[in-house]
């Protein structure tokens, strides 16, 4: 069957075009390093096996794969429904916040069985109630959702602030941190569960909450592809107005599509709160809700491919470390011009090659 004028194949809309972008940037990359007198080739090389090389690096891409995942998948669910959610950083944030609160609260009094997943709803809750108030603003008042997230970004970092510096600090204390958690709270580590079948890993930060990040992605599809909401949250993105005929409460769809996509950014705070840090601390975020825009846009915001793009950045920022570390002239700036690199081709140029891409199919089908 032809193609219809002006359009591609979706596999080339989902699959050739992010490879040719991500093959653009690195071609970038490439030639910064020849500029400094580095060989990019084995540049390449020292990254990949940082990356996945030995058990270790394997576990720390992952663990930084899991957080990606999250966001990204926060991202996409706010975009099919025409939303923008910048606002994933200070919703991670929130949410981190919600999963300490409940430790620091129950820990005393509830095992850790018991309270582990009530954490684990914390999260989840703490950052739909903070993507709840842009979603409102935007659904009641007509409040840019870009604009009020923003916002709720910086205000979520002056909360943090304040709480771990005022409230949440132990007494004598210079960190800002709260306590730790008592002895067993905490998530257990991949190399753990393991080793409890009796299958060797080294140590790393990857925890269960890997595997809520998969759950999760298997969730949001099943969701927006799979059932009566899925229909009405596309509907909505895609024609506002056509919904309301169709007997569709968009301001509804809007409130509930944000709390989800804060709800799934809360979700870092599960595992870097839960699962590595067992305490409440300042910046654990670590930019990963910007990055998960770019990871959104990447997979054209459909799992599977939020989850290829997580594990690339995940790959950018293990196997960037050891390229730091390993070669003196590449600093961590330079590994952050990377990543930034494969944002710009991936986001602002992202249609770079479609032009010369339909030109050659439309040859192909005459």
């Amino acid at each position: 069957m032809s193609q219809p004028a002006g359009q591609l194949p979706a596999w080339v809309n989902t699959l050739l075009l992010p490879v040719l972008n991500i093959l653009s940037a690195f071609a970038v990359t490439a030639l910064v390093f020849l500029a400094i007198g580095e060989n990019p080739i084995e540049a390449a090389k020292l990254m990949l096996y940082g990356a996945f090389g030995y058990q270790e690096g394997i576990g720390y891409t992952l663990y930084y794969t899991t957080n990606f995942i999250f966001t990204g998948l926060a991202v996409a669910v706010a975009f099919h429904a025409g939303l923008f959610n910048i606002g994933g950083e200070g919703q991670a944030y929130i949410g981190g916040l919600g999963a300490g609160l409940a430790c620091l609260a129950l820990d005393a009094y509830l095992p850790p069985y018991v309270l582990l997943p009530l954490a684990v709803l914390a999260s989840a809750l703490f950052g739909a109630a903070w993507a709840f108030i842009p979603g409102y603003l935007q659904a009641k008042r007509g409040s840019h959702v870009v604009i009020t997230t923003i916002m709720f970004n910086f205000l979520a970092s002056s909360l943090m602030v304040y709480l771990l510096a005022h409230v949440l600090n132990v007494p004598g204390q210079m960190a800002t941190s709260s306590r730790d958690f008592a002895e067993g709270v905490g998530l257990p580590f991949i190399h753990q569960m393991l080793g409890a079948i009796g299958i060797s890993f080294d140590e790393s930060p990857l925890n269960f909450s890997f595997i809520l990040a998969l759950l999760a992605g298997v969730g949001v599809w099943f969701l927006i592809w799979r059932t009566r909401w899925g229909y009405e949250l596309r509907t909505v993105g895609s024609n506002s107005t056509a919904a309301v005929y169709a007997g569709i409460k968009p301001a509804a769809i809007i409130i509930w599509v944000m709390m989800l996509s804060g709800a799934l950014a809360g979700m870092v705070g599960v595992n870097e709160i839960l699962g590595v840090q067992h305490r409440l601390l300042l910046d654990f975020s670590a930019g990963y809700g910007f990055v998960g825009i770019a990871v959104s846009l990447m997979g054209r915001n459909h799992p599977v491919g939020i989850l290829l793009a997580s594990l690339l950045f995940g790959a950018l920022y293990q196997g960037g470390a050891e390229l730091a570390f390993d070669m003196p002239n590449i600093t961590r700036d330079m590994v952050v011009m990377i990543q930034g690199l494969i944002i710009l081709f991936c986001g602002a140029l992202e249609f770079m090659y479609r032009p010369v891409l339909m030109r050659l199919f439309a040859c192909s089908a005459v």
